[in-house]
């Protein structure tokens, strides 16, 4: 094939895939607008941190309900000269100065570097750590994106973001 009957196949192709694909899926399946809710978390990221992030819309299990929720991801990539370990401390000191609260029966995972917080109608679980863990291609750009200067060292940070709720009730069972 040459370049330009390729491109005509992928002209007349790619939209029927497409189509057929997004038509299988049910209507009740589609996503809400979920980016709204990385907003704070992004501005943070990027602002406050001069992070490399990236956001997409993402589901997330839901300790509150049991269920899986419509919301978001940001993947960030930063740098530092303080070390990972110090760089969290000061991190988690940092989301809450500038405006975010712990969110109501949290339950997150510090053993594992993550915290949830809250800020407007979004809850997200802030996960700070070293060296890439995701091996995604969201974690490989923004590293690409903030190349480390002399006497750094790298820090990535995962959120997940969900629409804020209330706590849930207790269940001793669930444990």
């Amino acid at each position: 094939m040459t370049p330009a009957s390729v491109v005509l196949f992928l002209a007349a192709w790619l939209p029927a895939i497409g189509s057929s694909h997004l038509a299988a899926r049910p209507s009740s399946a589609q996503p809400p607008a979920a980016h709204p809710l990385c907003v704070d978390a992004d501005a943070f990221l990027r602002g406050d941190r001069a992070m490399q992030t990236m956001v997409e819309p993402d589901t997330v299990n839901d300790w509150r309900t049991r269920q899986r929720q419509f919301g978001c991801k940001v993947t960030a990539a930063g740098a530092t000269t303080q070390g990972v370990q110090r760089e969290a401390v000061y991190f988690y000191e940092r989301v809450r100065a500038t405006g975010w609260v712990r969110t109501p029966d949290p339950r997150d995972a510090p053993n594992e570097g993550a915290l949830r917080f809250r800020k407007g109608k979004a809850d997200c679980l802030f996960n700070v750590y070293g060296d890439a863990m995701l091996m995604t291609d969201a974690e490989m750009l923004v590293e690409d994106r903030r190349p480390l200067k002399p006497g750094e060292v790298r820090y990535h940070v995962y959120a997940m973001c969900m629409t804020a709720m209330p706590a849930a009730a207790r269940d001793s069972s669930a444990h």
